[in-house]
């Protein structure tokens, strides 16, 4: 590999500068799209937002005018007229850049053409300002820009941005769920552009959007191919099992008792859902013959003015239930549940149900279902109707020929399913659900050679080479439409599950959570109605992602495992690595992975050739995969550092590396005091790899309103860490001249980023600040092999952090305090999501949990707020609290000073002498803040214990005795 410091490398605008809250905003709003979003082509866990992986790679591959300015003019001294220059420039890219994220301009040419013309520029200078390079013509061709390559690829957003944005995209990952899905976003859509479909032509299929006179640019060809064999699918399934789904016919019967239902008459009304409960045998003797329901609910609909419940009907020894309107009586709220933890109550004696038996019962085989309710489709309504022995009988009676005998993994933190008897995924779906699904995985196989056939009318080549050995041939063509067409029964199989639940409008799929739950109810879709899940829906909202999928370049999808893969050679990197033990990708994308299996493996036998996802190498840090927390920890370590330095010997050296961090901080105790782990260990991790990092970028990149964050203290920011590979003689230096160096280097990088000005970037945010102020200052540390303490050791990450951030705290506060004064300045004593206190905390060496436990915050529900001094408990004892911070001393001296005077507030001098000063440097600063905001109650708390400072020093100089046994002895 070429030394890549004697490479002409001018910053990035990555680098330098960000328009944050334009990427922020955009990616904010983004989460909340569903319509043409690619992400509904299938389902993926933690996928970042379009609009930060497009901000993201433009900006790593973008030159700062400044920098670029320099490497161009090194003897010369820079005038006001070109700083006036780089200014303008830097605002023309912030402009580009907040066009570029906006979602409307996802595929807006006239946008993305001038973001590629720029990116293209920046290559040209580069090749120019490298042309005497004695690799010049292997690594800097202006005509050949080198390709984007993420080696953990998952959802696909980076390496999809990538290739709208010009370059070569190159996607790989270990999981073959995610290979498949980046194989469907950038490999089969331009190898396929602008091709007219192929399906049989008639006057009906020609009279659509695209009416006579049709042009077909883009995937619009393949996309109405797509939508016209998967309704012949439909057609053809309906034709198979539409038996299994029989429509409601409203009887004078039921008109009789339900006179809301006189207008259907006669009618036969399509179910939307069908509303089930699990059951086990009552533990009464009485009723242990009687399947009794788990019912979470007995609600319909808490709609105002169309609330509908179920009344259970008890008769003798059976039960049936009957649907009502009006106001529920308060039992009905939570159905035949008993509190928290999955225990309930016998239905037909009330004798409680424990969950234990519950699970025994479930692991005996002896779970069964009920029906509770049917809805059905009305005029402009839904319409809630009583269950029928008829409508159960004929959904028991299905018998499927083939379900998925896979053992489910052990997960116990996300999949809790096997603790009731659903051992296997053939049991997370009911015999109807199974047969449903394996007719559709087979006209899968069926559709793909009516559509080779039709393609050899249409003149394509009858070449009979298949798609996984690059052909673009009838057959290559059959199986690229019937990708698509497989990961529609993915769309179907989340809805027609057990764990799809039922929420008022709609079904909750099984992944409303990034887990597989236990369920009480659940709702069963039918796959020819017209309500969430059924297969039209699957079908159009694959049509509307392929739709926006760019064609202008090749891209390519590999399973590959991120530590040996040899694909990022000399090519641009942009990763989303897996984070650390949030999510058990492999574990969960099985309930997909069977599916696919069956109606693809013939498509690509060596991408599906794997009874299960592969889960040994799977680099998340699982205990219950390697035994124990620390072997799980020491592997994901390891492994995500061997993958690391992978990309930094082989990346090309032109461009920044950029990497996606996000996960919840946390603390672990130590032998000599309580440390943060996950940050400061990536952030290790990533220097060991033998990379420096140069900028380190907050970026709001997780829904806030997704079920897992809804009353949940949950992520709300990714860190993008900007990294290049540490010179090969970075030697050494020691801690006083590291220190000088952050001296020099800060206070500019802190004015440039808290100042509003043109051609910069809008202020960082008061809780962004702490994580942005990382970049320059670990672009110090981490360009040398180490930084040196007096004693001769290396300086842990750790402390360089806590170093770095003393430029923001200005006095020598505890991380805990530094995090509550930059939380106060932006938000006072209101509430601020967890994620964003989860990135400020990272960012000064602490965690939200633990500046909880220190008594000075409050955190639930996804929300955070600082505890007024009012607030905080008057049982305090500093002599025995364990965890003091600055904060907590000053404003329970503010309490004690309000309730006991100067004598009270004296004896918190007595017992907390070392920390009395900085306490009153503190309150000094809250009082200038206060007063700068216009804060005034707040302020003047602050100005009464500063004012009233020298009596309370004179009444702690006295005997303590006198003082102490009041407030603080036992």
């Amino acid at each position: 590999m070429t030394d890549k410091f004697q490479i002409k490398l001018p910053k990035k605008l990555i680098e330098v500068a960000l328009p944050l809250d334009a990427i922020n905003a955009a990616a904010s709003r983004e989460k909340s799209i569903r319509h043409g979003h690619p992400s509904t082509l299938h389902l993926w866990w933690a996928r970042r937002p379009l609009a930060a992986a497009r901000a993201v790679i433009f900006s790593q591959l973008v030159h700062d005018p400044e920098d670029l300015w320099r490497c161009q003019n090194p003897c010369i001294e820079p005038n006001s007229q070109v700083k006036g220059h780089w200014t303008k420039a830097r605002s023309r890219l912030f402009a580009i850049i907040e066009d570029l994220v906006k979602w409307e301009n996802t595929t807006n040419e006239t946008v993305l053409e001038k973001a590629r013309e720029e990116i293209r520029r920046s290559w040209c200078e580069t090749c120019d300002l490298n042309k005497d390079h004695p690799r010049a013509a292997e690594l800097f061709n202006p005509d050949k820009m080198p390709g984007l390559h993420d080696p953990f690829a998952g959802g696909g957003a980076i390496p999809l941005e990538a290739q709208r944005l010009g370059l070569e995209a190159y996607a790989s990952d270990l999981n073959p769920v995610a290979v498949l899905i980046n194989k469907a976003m950038i490999e089969i859509p331009p190898r396929f552009a602008s091709r007219p479909p192929v399906r049989p032509e008639s006057k009906s299929s020609r009279s659509g959007k695209l009416g006579l006179e049709e042009t077909w640019k883009g995937t619009a060809g393949l996309a109405e191919d797509v939508r016209y064999y998967g309704k012949w699918m439909r057609d053809e399934a309906e034709k198979r099992i539409g038996h299994l789904y029989p429509k409601v016919e409203i009887t004078k019967e039921m008109v009789a008792e339900r006179p809301d239902l006189k207008p259907y008459l006669g009618q036969k009304l399509t179910v939307i859902a069908w509303l089930w409960a699990r059951t086990v045998k009552s533990p009464n003797p009485a009723f242990s013959h009687v399947d009794v329901p788990l019912a979470s609910t007995f609600i319909l609909s808490s709609k105002a003015g169309k609330e509908a419940y179920l009344e259970p009907v008890i008769e003798g020894s059976n039960y049936r239930f009957k649907v009502k309107f009006g106001k529920p009586p308060a039992e009905a709220k939570d159905g035949t549940k008993i509190g928290r933890g999955g225990n309930f109550a016998c239905l037909m004696s009330r004798v409680p149900i424990s969950v234990q038996s519950i699970r025994q019962s479930g692991q005996a085989g002896q779970l069964g279902s009920k029906l509770m309710a049917i809805v059905a489709e009305g005029e402009r309504e839904r319409i809630y109707l009583s269950p029928s022995t008829e409508q159960e009988a004929t959904a028991t009676a299905a018998q499927p020929e083939w379900k998925p005998d896979l053992p489910i993994a052990i997960n116990p933190r996300d999949i809790r399913c096997q603790l009731y008897g659903l051992y296997t995924y053939g049991d997370l779906f009911t015999p109807r659900q199974l047969v449903a699904l394996t007719t559709f995985s087979d006209l899968v196989g069926e559709v793909r050679e009516r559509i080779r056939l039709d393609a050899v009318v249409a003149k394509l080549p009858d070449d009979n080479t298949p798609l996984e050995a690059g052909g673009t041939g009838a057959r290559a063509y059959s199986e690229a439409v019937s990708v698509y067409l497989g990961m529609a029964i993915s769309y179907a199989c989340n809805y027609w599950s057990v764990i799809a639940t039922p929420a008022e409008g709609f079904i909750r799929g099984t992944f409303a959570k990034q887990a597989l739950p236990m369920t009480w109810d659940f709702a069963e879709a039918p796959p020819f109605g017209g309500t969430s899940g059924n297969w039209l829906a699957a079908i159009e909202w694959s049509n509307k992602a392929m739709m926006t999928l760019p064609v202008g370049n090749g891209g390519q999808a590999l399973q590959q495992d991120a530590q040996g893969q040899q694909i990022t050679s000399f090519r641009f990197v942009s990763t989303d690595p897996p984070y650390y033990d949030n999510i058990g990708y492999a574990d969960l994308s099985d309930f997909f992975y069977v599916w696919l299996r069956r109606s693809l493996r013939h498509v690509f036998p060596n991408l599906l050739a794997t009874i299960a996802v592969p889960k040994a190498e799977e680099l998340v840090a699982t205990p219950y995969r390697h035994g124990t927390k620390q072997k799980a920890e020491k592997f994901f370590l390891d492994g995500m550092t061997s993958a690391m330095h992978n990309l930094a010997v082989q990346a090309h050296p032109s461009a920044p590396i950029t990497i996606y961090y996000a996960f919840k901080q946390s603390e672990t105790d130590t032998d000599d005091a309580t440390s943060s782990s996950g940050w400061v260990t990536f952030l290790d991790a990533v220097l060991k790899a033998g990379l420096a990092i140069t900028g380190t970028w907050p970026m709001r990149t997780e829904r806030s309103v997704r079920s897992v964050a809804i009353d949940t203290n949950s992520l709300a920011s990714s860190i993008i860490l900007v990294c290049r590979p540490r010179a090969q003689s970075a030697g050494t230096i020691g801690r006083r001249q590291f220190i000088r160096l952050l001296n020099e280097v800060l206070p500019i990088a802190l004015d440039n980023m808290t100042r509003e000005s043109e051609g910069l970037h809008s202020p960082v945010a008061p809780v962004d600040l702490s994580q942005a102020i990382i970049g320059p200052g670990m672009a110090i540390f981490s360009r040398y092999d180490a930084v040196l303490e007096a004693n001769g050791d290396p300086m842990t990450v750790k402390t360089a952090l806590q170093l770095i951030n003393r430029f923001l705290a200005e006095d020598d506060f505890d991380a805990d305090t530094q995090f509550c004064l930059h939380w106060f300045e932006q938000y006072g004593w209101e509430s601020g999501k967890f994620g964003e206190a989860d990135t400020l905390a990272r960012a000064k060496g602490t965690s939200v949990d633990g500046i909880k436990n220190a008594g000075v915050l409050h955190s639930a529900g996804g929300n955070v707020r600082l505890l007024k001094w009012a607030e905080y408990t008057n049982e305090w004892d500093p002599k025995s609290d364990q965890r003091l911070p600055i904060w907590e001393v000053l404003h329970q001296l503010i309490r004690i000073f309000n309730t006991d005077g100067e004598t009270g507030a004296a004896a918190v001098f007595a017992a907390v002498q070392s920390k009395v000063e900085a306490a009153r440097q503190l309150a000094y600063r809250l009082y200038t803040l206060c007063e700068r905001k216009n804060w005034a109650e707040d302020a003047r708390a602050y100005n009464e214990l500063v004012t009233s400072w020298s009596g309370i020093e004179t009444a702690a100089s006295k005997e303590s005795s006198l003082i102490q046994p009041n407030l603080f002895d036992k």
